[in-house]
């Protein structure tokens, strides 16, 4: 059973080995997938909490963290947000832990948080992120073409948004 719960000072010693490594970096966002300092993950994870504009959480299985998962860019006066999710444990990716964490999220935002529009970013070559994104009635609205580069190649990121009114209709 897969369960999204705050972050724990326990986590993050989990976390600071999923930021140092760069294959799981290369699918988690569109920066360069450099390792970070624990400095610099106590960094990012503190402006989470501060600002306002971030709710982050630990999936969890079974009570141990595997991922992490939120909102990010949150815009409460225009009821959007960006959503991301992240898989740490290789061994725990594609076995429906995603899709599970996905479903709490938007229910979480559309019902508790009020949002209007959930929206994503994702890597072209991130197949199976797009095809679990596309299943759960996310469209595709936009491409920035040629806005990555890894590994000497250029890559687009992918736009994809959701709709309450279309979430209501498949949840």
């Amino acid at each position: 059973m897969i369960t999204l719960t705050e972050i724990k000072k326990e986590d993050m010693e989990q976390i600071y080995r999923w930021f140092s490594d760069p294959e799981f970096l290369k699918y988690y966002d569109y920066y360069p997938p450099n390792p970070l300092k624990k400095s610099d993950v106590d960094k990012m994870f503190k402006y989470y909490k501060e600002s306002g504009k971030s709710k982050v959480f630990a999936v969890r299985k079974d009570g141990k963290i595997i991922g992490l998962a939120g909102f990010d860019d949150i815009i409460k006066e225009n009821q959007v947000a960006t959503l991301f999710i992240g898989l740490g444990k290789e061994d725990e990716r594609g076995k429906g832990y995603g899709k599970e964490a996905l479903r709490l999220l938007l229910e979480y935002g559309f019902r508790e948080l009020n949002f209007h529009r959930i929206q994503l970013n994702v890597l072209e070559f991130n197949n199976k992120a797009i095809a679990l994104y596309e299943r759960c009635g996310f469209k595709r609205e936009g491409i920035y073409r040629e806005f990555v580069l890894r590994d000497g190649k250029r890559h687009n990121l992918l736009l994809y948004g959701l709709l309450r009114d279309e979430w209501k209709k498949i949840s």
